[in-house]
C-alpha cells in the first residue's frame, strides 16, 4: 500500500494520484462506512434464506471521487448510484464490497492492521465473527442462521445520548 502524506498540507483523500493514507481511511470509514450482515429470503437456497455480509461507504455525488479512490485502494468492490427521491440535492453513491473473497482478503486484513477508532469497531468484530461462521458453512443450517441473525441484530445500533 502506498500512502499519501503531504508535509506542508493535511493528508487529503482527493489528491491527484488517488492514493490514500491508511489512517485517513480508518477515520473516514468510522464516520461514513458500515459493516452489515443482512438475511434475505431466497427461495433458491435450501433454507430459503441467504446471509449477505457487506462493507459499504456512502457519499453524495460531490464526493464520488473519494469512493473511486477507496475502490482503487482496496482493489475490489463496485460503486452504485442511488437516485434519490427525497429532499436531498444530490444523488448518493455507495462503494460496496460484497464478495466474501474480497472482504476476507482486502477489507478484513486492512481493518485488522488499522483498527477502527469508534464504536464501529464493535460492528467490525461481529462482522468478522459472521464471516468465520460462513467460512465454517454454519450459515447453511437453521441454527447457524439464527446465530447469525442474533449477532447481526447487535450491529449498527445507535447508542442513546445521555
Amino acid at each position: 500500500m502506498e500512502c499519501f502524506i503531504s508535509s506542508n498540507n493535511q493528508t487529503r483523500a482527493d489528491n491527484q494520484q488517488g492514493r490514500l493514507d491508511p489512517w485517513w481511511i480508518v477515520g473516514f470509514v468510522d464516520g461514513e462506512g458500515c459493516f452489515s450482515v443482512s438475511i434475505f429470503s431466497n427461495k433458491t437456497t435450501k433454507l430459503g434464506v441467504q446471509v449477505f455480509p457487506e462493507f459499504v461507504v456512502t457519499q453524495g455525488a460531490k464526493s464520488l471521487q473519494v469512493l473511486e479512490n477507496l475502490q482503487s485502494f482496496f482493489g475490489c468492490g463496485k460503486i452504485y448510484e442511488n437516485n434519490r427521491t427525497d429532499n436531498h440535492r444530490e444523488n448518493l453513491y455507495r462503494y460496496c464490497v460484497r464478495s466474501i473473497d474480497d472482504i476476507t482478503t482486502a477489507i478484513v486484513p486492512f481493518f485488522e492492521t488499522h483498527p477502527l477508532m469508534t464504536a464501529k469497531n464493535h460492528d467490525f468484530v461481529i462482522f468478522c465473527q459472521v464471516l468465520d461462521m460462513i467460512r465454517q458453512k454454519r450459515h447453511l443450517s437453521k441454527n447457524g442462521v439464527e446465530e447469525i441473525r442474533m449477532l447481526a441484530a447487535n450491529m449498527n445500533r445507535r447508542k442513546a445520548r445521555a
